[in-house]
């Protein structure tokens, strides 16, 4: 089945958009606050096409990821009892957030520097620093060396590759892709356990 390839060429197609840069800002920051899709889908592909911009556009992402942290963070610390209690309700999150504040208790800041370089979604931790009042420049400056570590290795990855590592990666994007799916729903599913 070849899903995967078809979406990499459309992201490819996207990566070549005069306004890639600016749709990729908007990723980042959503994804730290709310959004699903991590912000590497978009990055590598543009890291790819425009090797020159790659560190630019690292940057980018880096700067807006750690923004929307910020506001993930505010969202924890302001608005928890009015919009985040119950979309955690909703969504049968609560144990998850119980896990994680555990999490903050054991580890502290350590726990923000994991998620944000991790494929960990990073907006759970950005929430869960608000709510916990985890001091809040300790957790910028996590969240950017974090991120930044994170989003300068794929987009230097994609440098170096070049043609080569687009060429791989076309060849085994189906089954990297449909490696990840599985790799998620034994996550989610070792996620009901805990």
């Amino acid at each position: 089945m070849k899903f995967f390839s078809k979406l990499y060429d459309m992201v490819l197609v996207w990566s070549k958009h005069r306004l890639a840069p600016v749709y990729l800002s908007i990723l980042s920051f959503a994804e730290s606050v709310f959004f699903i899709i991590p912000p590497d889908v978009m990055l590598a592909p543009m890291a790819l096409s425009k090797p020159e911009k790659a560190w630019r556009f690292a940057f980018y992402t880096s700067v807006a990821s750690v923004l929307g942290g910020m506001v993930g963070y505010l969202l924890g610390s302001l608005l928890f009892e009015p919009v985040v209690q119950p979309l955690l309700v909703s969504f049968g999150y609560e144990h998850k957030f119980a896990t994680i504040s555990e999490w903050f208790e054991d580890w502290g800041i350590w726990v923000v520097f994991l998620a944000g370089f991790s494929p960990i979604p990073y907006k759970l931790f950005t929430i869960t620093a608000g709510v916990m009042q985890m001091a809040f420049l300790p957790f910028v400056i996590a969240s950017a060396i974090s991120r930044s570590l994170r989003f300068y290795l794929v987009a230097g990855l994609m440098k170096w590759g070049g043609k080569p590592m687009e060429d791989k990666l076309r060849l085994y994007v189906d089954r990297i892709g449909w490696g990840v799916v599985i790799l998620a729903v034994l996550a989610f599913l070792f996620a009901k356990v805990l």
